[in-house]
């Protein structure tokens, strides 16, 4: 699988989530959405109920909330190419993800840095992917904790097939040990958002992965 750039979207109202969106649309092929509570992270970003994207572009929606699942209806209606749910949050998983996957949506789960692979391991057949967390809820930026690449290598041995996606403190320092570690989807926030020029941030990434 080619390790893919995916710029990130963390806003925390929609004029914020507009600008945001609006610098990613001339480059970016596929976008990681991030919605939160409040509830599950300290700082409640755009509902989920109004996000958007531009036609053309793939969108990841990561779901940040304490009770992802009854919102159901509103990613059906939004049509994304996946959710991402974590892993600690609250609900049935599976019937969550049979539904999904009847209407053609992919289903990703998210580990917190704390989360061991291990909890999600009985539901591995219903996962498309997995989001190795290493960031601050809700905030662009934190620390890209090079030591949870042992969940990639767990995981490559559980289920070889598996897409795995990193989000926290992706740079231009640090992207081709993800890469070489084993990370498919490379989810940059602040790398790219608060760039002088976004387009040229992304493309150096691509450039290194290459």
């Amino acid at each position: 699988m080619r390790p893919t750039i995916t710029p990130t979207v963390t806003a925390r109202d929609p004029d914020e989530y507009r600008r945001q969106t609006n610098r990613l649309v001339s480059f970016a092929t596929r976008i990681h959405i991030d919605v939160a509570d409040g509830v599950f992270t300290p700082v409640k970003l755009t509902p989920v109920d109004q996000v958007w994207w531009p036609g053309g572009v793939r969108a990841d929606l990561h779901v940040m909330y304490q009770k992802p699942f009854v919102h159901y209806k509103t990613y059906l209606s939004l049509g994304p190419q996946m959710v991402i749910v974590h892993a600690e949050a609250e609900g049935q998983f599976v019937p969550f993800a049979e539904l999904m996957h009847r209407h053609g949506i992919e289903v990703g789960v998210a580990l917190k840095a704390e989360t061991p692979v291990e909890l999600i391991r009985p539901a591995l057949n219903w996962i498309d992917h997995i989001l190795i967390f290493s960031g601050n809820l809700g905030h662009f930026g934190g620390q890209a904790d090079l030591a949870l690449l042992d969940k990639v290598r767990q995981l490559r041995q559980l289920k070889p097939q598996l897409e795995i996606g990193w989000d926290g403190g992706i740079n231009n320092t640090n992207v081709q040990a993800l890469v070489r570690g084993g990370v498919d989807v490379l989810n940059v926030g602040g790398y790219i958002q608060h760039a002088a020029d976004p387009r040229m941030a992304y493309g150096s990434l691509v450039r290194s992965i290459v």
